[in-house]
């Protein structure tokens, strides 16, 4: 034993000394270090466990919130029901049937019925088609529908009237007339032939009338004239459309 306390220890007969403050010194040391490592490893796993176990994931809420409007129901006050933006739209429509319903078919006085050449016909030289004209002299909004029927004016006397066979062409819809409005249906002939007096092709003789009586269901017949020249046709037949809001050529 040295004459400052420190103790002299042999290792393996190396001859090195150490004293006990040294030792002890170096102990403390690895107990630190093991207590720092301990630390560290223990705030390791604990930040580890702590985080599966209180941090919500983000979309955990997010179901929540969004739940109501994917399932088409919402309580907020300001919005509208499902359904509801077709609701106006369906009413409307009902409104403006009922409307068109309640409007009164077109009475023959309250009509003015012309006639021209229509701009495409057959080719021959004839008449071959007019379009007919229904413009609404009443103070009403009326109704037209239908097809016309046809006969050439006898004279001025109805028991007269020579019938054509009409041919429709097209569906009818009902057209709804303002004051003053207008409506059309155009008449197609079998055309005739030839120069002079011409000739059928089906070998009648070709028919003329200086005005037809057209009539629609339930807005009467009326005698019409072309404005230019008379109405030249074969086989007493013609084909024509149902009245419509838009005039044909």
């Amino acid at each position: 034993m040295s004459g400052n306390g420190d103790r002299d220890v042999r290792v393996n007969g190396s001859g090195k000394r150490f004293g006990v403050r040294g030792s002890v010194a170096a102990v403390v040391m690895a107990s630190a270090a093991a207590l720092a490592l301990t630390g560290c490893q223990s705030g390791d796993s604990s930040s580890a466990s702590v985080s599966p176990g209180h941090v919500d994931p983000p979309s955990a809420s997010a179901p929540s919130a969004s739940a109501p409007s994917a399932s088409g129901v919402t309580t907020s006050p300001s919005a509208e029901p499902a359904g509801s933006a077709s609701s106006p739209a369906g009413d409307v429509g009902a409104d403006v049937t009922e409307a068109a319903a309640a409007t009164p078919t077109c009475k023959a006085g309250g009509l003015e019925v012309t006639a021209h050449q229509a701009a495409h016909r057959p080719s021959g030289t004839g008449t071959g088609a007019a379009v007919v004209e229904f413009t609404n002299t009443s103070a009403k909004s009326c109704r037209l529908k239908g097809h016309p029927s046809v006969a050439g004016a006898g004279n001025g006397s109805p028991g007269h009237n020579s019938p054509l066979a009409v041919t429709p062409k097209g569906s009818a819809s009902a057209v709804t007339l303002a004051p003053k409005g207008r409506a059309w249906v155009k008449l197609t002939f079998v055309q005739v032939q030839g120069e002079g007096d011409g000739y059928c092709a089906s070998g009648a003789d070709p028919v003329v009338y200086p005005t037809l009586v057209v009539g629609l269901p339930g807005s009467g017949k009326h005698q019409v004239a072309l404005d230019d020249g008379q109405f030249a046709e074969c086989d007493n037949k013609v084909t024509a459309t149902a009245v419509s809001a838009v005039e044909p050529s």
